[in-house]
């Protein structure tokens, strides 16, 4: 190893960028830096390992059906590439073992170890072929966690590094708080000796690139330590990090986790890791589902991906592991698609592009809803019909039909009462079977 770093006795903490006191500041020097979208992307889940530490711990065969949920949204298009699990406890090394046995292409199983010599060994029996290694990179965590000098920091990650690919596992460096540390006095040393192990040996060496704070900006024009473009800019140009090894791991701190991750393909990172639903620390991680839409509008296409699991992906939480999801969470929420404004009820009833921006119904299996309250009228009543029962077409309620009345009193009078709450779907069948018997001979398809 040839140590080419910036040392230094004192710790470098940007503290014009992070004064602490005050708000982190995102400071600008407008150097444009060239989008280069790699023409393969993809996504690694992180769900069993950074999103189970934030919630009540999954029972084995709960981690499986979960794992069984992943391969069967990827559907073979390899889009969800890898999954990486712990490997501390007898539960982790079972679960692992189930899922590998599943024999799927997709999603990948690779692993997350301590820096030793036992945990490299069990990787190695288990028939893991990339591993997951803990390189912090800022002085934050250098100085005042690993109470190390950079010099001494990056003698252990390259010896740990080594030690990975002497037992013929791919190591996964986790660059954790890149976003605050010294990219050109620590980072980029370190990946370049990285990259120099991966020649020695033959074999890959990924980088992960680890926003542990959220504190990564978008932006084009923004300076290093917080610029995500330049970032990854500085891993492919100034360390020669191919594409395909790099991946980008964000938190949410600062309502930008999915944007960062978007950019980091933008800019040529191939990878971007994810969680189901966003669960992780804090804020969470970047969720998986947006980023399949992201990847979805960017490539054109989400090729043979099964996106209808996504449904049951929530169903599944929300019953077996107890986590609701926010109702108005994107895609995901089961308030995404509803409306309750009448003017846009209205819309819906004539053309449902009008306020729905894809076909929620064929993609996710959601079609769009109204709900129902004060303000619906005859426009909100109607959309709702067609809505909870999968009208089509000529079998379309329209807002005129006076089978709708009596239904449209009966909603006018619970709010005369002293009604606040909007009206439940339970009660809204109930009066649609009431006045509309035959409503379902009228549908196209068994309602939700």
């Amino acid at each position: 190893m040839v140590y080419n770093g910036v040392d230094t006795l004192r710790p470098n903490l940007f503290k014009d960028i992070f004064p602490y006191d005050e708000l982190p500041r995102i400071k600008f020097n407008n150097i444009q830096l060239p989008m280069e979208i790699p023409e393969e992307i993809w996504i690694t889940d992180t769900t069993f390992r950074d999103g189970q530490q934030s919630m009540s711990s999954m029972t084995v065969d709960q981690m499986v059906r979960i794992y069984d949920y992943l391969h069967e949204l990827d559907n073979g298009s390899g889009i969800i590439r890898q999954t990486e699990f712990f490997l501390y406890s007898e539960k982790d090394r079972k679960a692992v073992e189930r899922c590998m046995a599943r024999g799927y292409d997709f999603p990948q199983i690779t692993s997350w170890i301590r820096a030793n010599k036992e945990d490299f060994k069990l990787v190695k029996e288990m028939g893991i072929k990339e591993t997951g290694i803990l390189m912090s990179c800022s002085d934050y965590h250098i100085f005042h966690k690993l109470n190390m000098t950079r010099r001494e920091a990056m003698e252990n990650y390259l010896s740990i590094a080594e030690s990975a690919l002497e037992n013929g596992i791919i190591p996964r460096c986790h660059f954790e708080d890149i976003t605050r540390a010294d990219f050109f006095g620590f980072v980029a040393p370190l990946a370049k000796n990285l990259m120099e192990l991966s020649k020695k040996y033959g074999l890959p060496v990924k980088i992960r690139a680890c926003d542990t704070l959220g504190l990564g900006v978008p932006f084009v024009g923004v300076e290093l330590p917080r610029s995500v473009p330049a970032i990854i800019h500085g891993l492919r140009y100034y360390c020669h990090v191919p594409s395909e090894s790099i991946e980008w791991h964000g938190h949410n701190d600062y309502n930008k986790v999915v944007v960062n991750s978007t950019t980091a393909w933008l800019y040529g990172g191939a990878s971007a890791n994810c969680t189901l639903f966003g669960i992780g620390e804090r804020t969470g991680n970047c969720p998986l589902e947006s980023m399949v839409f992201e990847y979805g509008q960017i490539k054109g296409n989400t090729k043979d991906m099964n996106l209808k699991v996504i449904v049951d992906i929530v169903d599944y939480f929300e019953r077996e592991l107890g986590y609701k999801v926010p109702e108005r969470t994107p895609f995901v929420g089961s308030e995404f698609n509803v409306t309750r404004a009448g003017i846009h009820a209205d819309g819906i009833l004539k053309d449902e592009e009008i306020y729905n921006s894809f076909d929620t119904d064929k993609i996710l299996g959601r079609p769009p809803l109204v709900a129902v309250n004060s303000y619906s009228g005859l426009a909100g009543i109607a959309a709702w019909i067609n809505g909870y029962f999968r009208l089509k077409g000529s079998k379309k309620i329209d807002k005129r039909d006076p089978r709708i009345l009596p239904i449209k009193k009966w909603v006018d009078d619970e709010y005369a009462n002293g009604r606040t709450s909007i009206i439940r779907n339970d009660e809204l069948e109930e009066l649609v079977f009431k006045y509309i018997p035959n409503i379902l001979d009228e549908r196209d398809s068994k309602a939700i």
